[in-house]
């Protein structure tokens, strides 16, 4: 991986050959991308200054907006504050889950298969729960296609101690389900979609000519490494990454969306 751009002229200069783009998607992760990372997931929220520059983007020509996280749909809506009114795209569980302006949820089809793996996903969460109960600080989330284990608030003997728990416990009952790490979190799903095969239907969806992804973890990554010549990966923070650019968090990047919008706007 080459460096990525830091400097405000050489990441000015990379905003300007997106901006001319004919039809671009800007798609964005939101934990810790457009939000403050926090202890408690549920209350995560945009940043004000990110509000402020997808409300920019938004209103440029040839523009669409989504969001794209590893939180299920239901999640997203709550945290990002989305309405049925809303213009910007949404992809959560990692892009197993749509919701599009003007259409709401993409329709979901169950087979047994799908009867079967939720079964499975059910018993899996019990066990989980009962398997972390004793580590304070850890706990399961609900994940509509698996789980997700948090550790931020455990002690570090406790994170590693419940960590080793549920790998092993999903070794055991549901060795072909996704694995996925992040900050302080590791997730399971039997779906296997992820954020590049979300960027993907997006961009046949909506006809991008170019896509900005920005993210901050070891899941955008996939998206990250999925982008094409014409395209610009941001990553936000630290960490090795296939992005061309880096920002330090999520206020540097809001800059950086309405730097892009502000220089859109104008070559229109």
């Amino acid at each position: 991986m080459s460096s990525p751009a830091e400097s405000p002229d050489e990441v000015k200069a990379l905003l300007k050959s997106l901006a001319a783009t004919e039809r671009l998607l800007v798609a964005l992760d939101f934990d810790g991308t457009l939000s403050a990372l926090t202890d408690r997931p549920m209350e995560s929220r945009m940043l004000p200054e990110a509000r402020q520059a997808l409300d920019a983007l938004i209103a440029t020509p040839q523009t669409a907006v989504a969001l794209v996280s590893g939180r299920t749909l239901h999640d997203l809506e709550i945290i990002s504050e989305h309405d049925d009114a809303s213009s910007i795209h949404l992809a959560g569980s990692h892009g197993a889950e749509f919701w599009h302006p003007g259409e709401g949820r993409t329709p979901r089809e169950f087979s047994e298969e799908e009867a079967a793996d939720q079964a499975l996903r059910d018993d899996v969460r019990a066990r989980a729960e009962d398997t972390v109960a004793e580590f304070e600080g850890a706990w399961i989330e609900p994940k509509e296609f698996g789980i997700g284990l948090h550790t931020r608030l455990a002690t570090p003997t406790d994170a590693a101690e419940a960590t080793r728990r549920i790998e092993n416990l999903l070794s055991e009952c549901a060795p072909s389900w996704r694995k996925r790490t992040g900050h302080n979190i590791l997730e399971y799903a039997y779906r296997h979609e992820g954020k590049d095969t979300a960027i993907a239907a997006l961009r046949t969806r909506l006809g991008a000519t170019a896509v900005l992804f920005a993210g901050d973890d070891v899941t955008d990554e996939d998206a990250l490494a999925s982008l094409e010549s014409a395209d610009l990966g941001v990553r936000v923070g630290d960490g090795d990454t296939h992005a061309r650019v880096r920002v330090p968090d999520a206020a540097a990047l809001s800059h950086v969306l309405l730097t892009l919008a502000e220089i859109r706007s104008a070559s229109d």
